[in-house]
């Protein structure tokens, strides 16, 4: 392909070093065009990971925002804050990009106003939860386990009740979100996650032997 281009040029400038100028300019475009874009795409999606950007609709604002404040992941004794991004986008690049996409399809419901009121909002909330619920089931609680890791918990810290709870993500492939949902945002009635979407989520990698050598 590149031969082909060379040749595009070289027919339209006869003389060998034009052709090869005007050609490196091109390039020079391309390159700086591609910059420009890779650069301002990783700024949206920064922009769009704000708190700024994520309260900027009252429906955010006014609901879940507001429901989070003075939380846990808002206020606590070690002072690390946890806002939406945090929560709800993924840090790998693959699922980050995937769930901007399927966010995008989101805005639909922003602008055909479906929870443009509080009464509207409390109407959709459990649908609204168990599409968080049922993601997160399904990619193991990835948003948690980018802050928090039980490899790295200490249970002589936790209390009896959390201990065996813990130690059922081995034995029965719980997730973080089986247990640990209504913390930021109120709980919707009815089941929870474990309930609606039972099964395991969480894959525990088998023990590493010393005769297996790995």
């Amino acid at each position: 392909m590149l031969r082909q281009i060379w040749q595009v040029f070289r027919t339209r400038y006869p003389s060998r070093w034009k052709a090869l100028a005007v050609g490196s300019i091109f390039a020079g475009v391309l390159v700086i065009a591609g910059a420009v874009l890779v650069i301002g795409g990783a700024a949206g999606l920064a922009w769009t990971e704000t708190l700024s950007f994520c309260t900027g609709c009252h429906e955010m604002r006014d609901n879940v925002y507001a429901e989070y404040k003075g939380t846990i992941h808002d206020s606590n004794r070690a002072g690390v804050v946890a806002i939406c991004s945090d929560c709800h986008v993924p840090k790998e690049p693959v699922a980050l990009i995937k769930r901007k996409m399927a966010a995008t399809f989101e805005l639909i419901g922003h602008f055909r106003g479906v929870i443009d009121t509080k009464e509207k909002f409390e109407k959709e909330r459990t649908e609204l939860a168990h599409h968080v619920w049922k993601r997160m089931k399904e990619t193991d609680s990835l948003e948690c386990r980018n802050c928090h890791d039980a490899k790295h918990m200490d249970p002589s810290l936790q209390s009896e009740k959390a201990q065996t709870r813990h130690a059922r993500m081995k034995t029965e492939g719980k997730t973080c979100i089986d247990c640990h949902f209504g913390i930021a945002h109120k709980e919707p009635e009815g089941p929870g996650p474990s309930e609606l979407f039972p099964g395991k989520s969480h894959i525990e990698p088998p023990e590493k032997t010393a005769d297996s050598g790995k």
